[in-house]
């Protein structure tokens, strides 16, 4: 049987109510049932992310919410198990949009296949190969034109992409990089990574830190939003740039923090970008080629956050502890092994 877990009720804003999502069992296709062109995926693991609560809302976005009785979208990696394609073989690893569920079923063009450069694993296209690194890496290469010599600020710099984006500016001569985050352990991993300071945005005197080690910015990598942001823009240099990643402050707040500090934009002529990874599906080759050599060359950690309790039964607990700060990198849920014993085949 495939265990599914779907959106039951839609949730207001603030924390997710423990009755959004309902688990399902539906039994899982034989080979024979499989079109032309289809495959049957067993997912290993499963990505979370603080977009998904975006996706949970039925409004206007750059992409259609989660049905009501739809399995939770989550992009995810697996094995093909069943196929009636000849680019898909029994085996192979896969990534795709496979949700939270134990088995994925469709057309095999929606599977990207795997080769995962020396030193990496499936795994790793979830995170610095997957969109947490393509947003990194497009967020500050495209969007904040990142050059030798800015000062760049990350907020959320122990999460998911804040780790990446760091680790790319540390990597760019003479920049020096400051990093935002809500714990001693993370701030200490930042530090470690090579930050010249770092800000617990948790410490009463956080604005005055942000001041002495900050000065003014070229770069403000968002992930985070809120009071953080709008303190932010009153310590900007002529002509900086705020990328707009993310705002996981506001996603599950209920009322979401009102900007007062805007205007600054106009007086030292910034500019506030957003941008979506998606927009950049044509280039991905780019961002993954850059980011496989600093994985190689070991100028890229990358740390997970493993949620490994009852397979997809830990992915509502886990996306809660996602707006509690829970994860230091990248949280995933791990589903299956990935030991192909003849059971597994179908």
């Amino acid at each position: 049987m495939n265990t599914r877990i779907v959106l039951a009720n839609r949730p207001a804003e603030g924390p997710i109510p423990p009755n959004t999502f309902k688990q399902e069992q539906r039994p899982v296709p034989k080979k024979e049932d499989l079109k032309d062109g289809e495959v049957i995926v067993r997912v290993m693991w499963l990505s979370l992310d603080p977009a998904m609560r975006g996706w949970l809302r039925d409004a206007r976005s750059y992409i259609p919410p989660v049905k009501i009785n739809e399995v939770m979208r989550a992009a995810g990696v697996g094995k093909v198990v069943a196929s009636k394609c000849p680019k898909r073989q029994v085996g192979d690893e896969v990534e795709g949009t496979f949700g939270w569920q134990e088995y994925w079923v469709g057309p095999s063009k929606y599977t990207e296949l795997l080769h995962p450069p020396k030193g990496s694993s499936a795994l790793d296209y979830l995170g610095p190969l997957g969109s947490s690194g393509l947003t990194a890496y497009f967020g500050i290469t495209d969007v904040g034109q990142i050059k030798d010599g800015d000062t760049v600020v990350v907020s959320g710099a122990a999460g998911s992409v804040g780790l990446i984006v760091t680790q790319i500016a540390i990597s760019h001569p003479k920049c020096k990089v400051i990093g935002i985050a809500g714990s001693t352990n993370k701030c200490k991993t930042l530090k470690d990574l090579g930050c010249h300071a770092v800000i617990n945005y948790k410490d009463q005197d956080w604005r005055k830190q942000f001041k002495d080690s900050v000065g003014f910015f070229d770069i403000y990598f968002d992930n985070v939003g809120g009071e953080l942001l709008d303190f932010a823009l009153t310590r900007m240099n002529p002509h900086a740039k705020i990328v707009m990643c993310g705002a996981i402050s506001d996603y599950n707040s209920g009322k979401p923090y009102r900007l007062g500090n805007y205007q600054a934009l106009i007086a030292q002529k910034g500019t506030m970008q957003g941008f979506i990874v998606m927009d950049y599906t044509k280039r991905y080759h780019e961002g993954r080629a850059y980011l496989a050599k600093m994985l190689s060359e070991g100028k890229l950690q990358y740390k997970y956050h493993v949620i490994d309790n009852g397979g997809v039964n830990g992915c509502e607990d886990g996306l809660r502890g996602l707006f509690k700060g829970v994860n230091e990198g990248k949280m995933v849920v791990k589903v299956w092994d990935g030991q192909m014993e003849r059971s597994s085949k179908l």
